[in-house]
């Protein structure tokens, strides 16, 4: 291939040859030695007036596709979440459409010979968020007012993703982090919420580098003293927690917190930037996956996954390890922008027809940026074709007027 002209920190250009292809395998069988969610993105149509307030309007063929082709990987599908812009551009109610939609292509991989997911249910294949986005935080009122509203909005959402057959997710909410006046008000909205739940949920907490407006989660702006509340939440109600979705970027943080936690609890790390030794573990603990990354690198999280079910974990460790650079890469500050990276990389891998996002958050990341982006993602063997992925960037760069 000739090389294309990458744009340099210094303003100038350099040329860049693109590797070979990189051949993943699809597992034969579940996989079985770490349960792993992809978070999904969603995907416009390319048409649509993809601009900041304008209302989702979703190429629903392509985002449906897309968790399609996750599940051949074997993995499972976070839906719903903050990968799929909630809270950034997609609105309640294409996140109910969404919700529904995807259940019913999980529940027919659920049905199907399909070797990755043979056997696995509707809620090992989809999980999906539950929060509180459908409330004006304008409008909310104080004090235990607000804090009925925020339960009402949580129940909603609830209703929709359980009555869809997935798995509940509950997203750290905004409402609540506005009206909660400490600990006891986060207690009584969750406690409130695990009682009613007829089957297991994920809790959510998600670190203010991803949403600045959750400061101060779990009642205290001290981690330490947030993790003894939300300790003490799941040990009360550890019949009604599957695990722990945790996205604090903070490795040790999430070492002792996975050792603490009660029998049978997960800890799904949400760590884009230590994922490989959380996953690898420390010889008596390792967490599972609810990851945002996975759904950029999945080919080769798949293969990680599947060395660890064969018993190769130092293989499983460097395929992990290889991809670290571009995770951290795509997830740098502003951390919350990171879903620019996604669908970029989507895009050139031909799942998407057009470099659009919902909202217009496809501006969120620089030419710079997004360069790197595609050069992390070769060196990882994630552009799984590579002549179209350099026709695309050529087109990209072209148009953005690099190297004109």
């Amino acid at each position: 291939m000739a090389a294309l002209l990458l744009p340099s920190p210094d303003g100038g250009t350099r040329p860049y040859a693109l590797r070979p292809a990189t051949s993943w395998a699809k597992p034969s069988a579940p996989l079985t030695s770490r349960r792993a969610y992809a978070a999904a993105h969603v995907i416009p149509l390319t048409t649509a007036d993809n601009t900041p307030a304008a209302p989702a309007s979703l190429d629903w063929d392509n985002t449906l596709a897309y968790r399609h082709e996750l599940w051949s990987y074997g993995l499972g599908v976070a839906d719903a979440m903050d990968t799929a812009q909630r809270g950034m551009g997609l609105d309640w109610a294409a996140t109910q459409e969404l919700i529904r939609r995807s259940a019913k292509e999980a529940a027919a991989v659920a049905g199907s010979s399909q070797p990755a997911t043979a056997d696995m249910s509707v809620r090992d294949l989809l999980a999906c968020g539950a929060g509180t986005d459908q409330l004006d935080l304008g409008s909310l009122p104080s004090g235990a007012a607000g804090l009925a509203a925020v339960i009402e909005a949580y129940r909603e959402q609830i209703a929709v993703v359980s009555g869809a057959g997935a798995k509940v997710i509950l997203m750290a909410s905004r409402a609540l982090a506005r009206v909660a006046s400490g600990p006891e008000d986060y207690l009584h909205v969750y406690s409130t919420l695990l009682q009613e739940v007829s089957e297991p949920v994920i809790l959510h907490w998600l670190g203010t580098m991803f949403d600045p407006v959750l400061a101060g989660y779990w009642g205290s702006d001290d981690v330490e003293q947030a993790t003894e509340t939300f300790l003490s939440l799941i040990r009360e109600h550890a019949d009604k927690v599957d695990g722990v979705k945790v996205s604090l970027l903070d490795a040790a943080h999430e070492v002792a917190l996975r050792a603490a936690l009660p029998a049978g609890v997960r800890l799904y790390t949400g760590d884009d930037f230590n994922y490989p030794e959380l996953i690898d573990g420390d010889g008596t603990h390792h967490s599972d996956a609810l990851l945002g990354i996975f759904a950029a690198i999945y080919p080769a999280a798949s293969a990680a996954l599947q060395k660890y079910d064969a018993g190769n974990p130092a293989e499983a460790r460097a395929i992990l390890d290889s991809t670290r650079e571009l995770g951290k890469h795509i997830f740098s500050a502003p951390t919350f922008y990171y879903k620019t990276g996604i669908a970029f990389l989507s895009w050139l891998n031909g799942k998407q027809p057009g470099f659009q996002m919902v909202g217009g958050l496809h501006s969120g990341r620089s030419v710079l940026h997004l360069a790197r982006t595609f050069e992390l993602a070769d060196q990882a063997g994630l552009l799984l074709d590579p002549s179209l992925a350099e026709f695309r960037m050529a087109g990209f760069l072209r148009v953005n007027g690099v190297g004109a």
